[in-house]
């Protein structure tokens, strides 16, 4: 059974939401704390977590990116703060999405509902081999084709190449030069800005905010690194 993880500090919020996802058929627990909230995701297994940014104790945004860390369901943020560079900083620390205070019910329950299940088609077990999936990113090698959030976002043959590439060794350093010489080749007329080029390209089109990448990592100094 599908159930939430609701993290809010506001009791009448809290319980709210609970009884509006209960009657859409999914059982919540409440945690009044972010405290709380780590140890009941580390002991439960839930298909969503509700994620309120203002708790007492750890920080929203904190909290949001040690869930991340634990587990990979859908989070979706309930906050009072309707500021965009809030919003930036939700999704960075690894949000999938952000819905502002005061929020109808039903619509709260309808993107909790498309959220599990787009990440149920996501991670379904007959997903084909030849696909990468990570967050909300899926990469078909046989089709050549990218999606977000199963909209496709047209790539040039490079720009394919060189974002499938980096997915395809998650957490790994690549230096402009061995990205250069591993897509374009040894003997191509061009230098290593072409893969800055290139990479900046990719992430204005699969990026929330191409300032503030969650998928390729620039690593000052040496290359870029696809976050896996």
């Amino acid at each position: 059974m599908q159930s939430i993880l609701i993290i809010e500090d506001e009791k009448d919020i809290a319980e709210l939401e609970r009884d509006y996802l209960e009657i859409s058929g999914f059982p919540s627990d409440i945690a009044a704390t972010g405290e709380e909230g780590l140890k009941l995701a580390a002991a439960n297994s839930y298909s969503l977590i509700l994620l309120d940014l203002m708790l007492p104790g750890i920080d929203g945004f904190d909290l949001c990116e040690k869930l991340r860390e634990m587990l990979d369901v859908p989070i979706l943020m309930v906050t009072a703060r309707k500021e965009d560079i809030d919003k930036i900083r939700g999704f960075g620390r690894g949000a999938d999405d952000y819905i502002v205070k005061p929020f109808n019910p039903n619509e709260l329950v309808a993107r909790v509902k498309a959220h599990i299940t787009r990440y149920a088609r996501l991670t379904k077990q007959d997903k084909k081999p030849n696909e990468i999936h990570h967050k909300n990113l899926t990469i078909d090698q046989a089709s050549r084709r990218v999606f977000i959030d199963n909209e496709e976002r047209i790539f040039t043959a490079k720009e394919y190449d060189l974002l499938y590439f980096l997915a395809s060794h998650p957490n790994i350093v690549f230096t402009k030069e061995h990205l250069f010489e591993q897509i374009w080749g040894y003997d191509a007329m061009g230098d290593n800005t072409t893969v800055t080029v290139h990479i900046r390209k990719i992430r204005e089109k699969i990026e929330a905010d191409a300032s503030l990448p969650q998928f390729i990592e620039t690593v000052w100094g040496v290359g870029y690194r696809f976050q896996g």
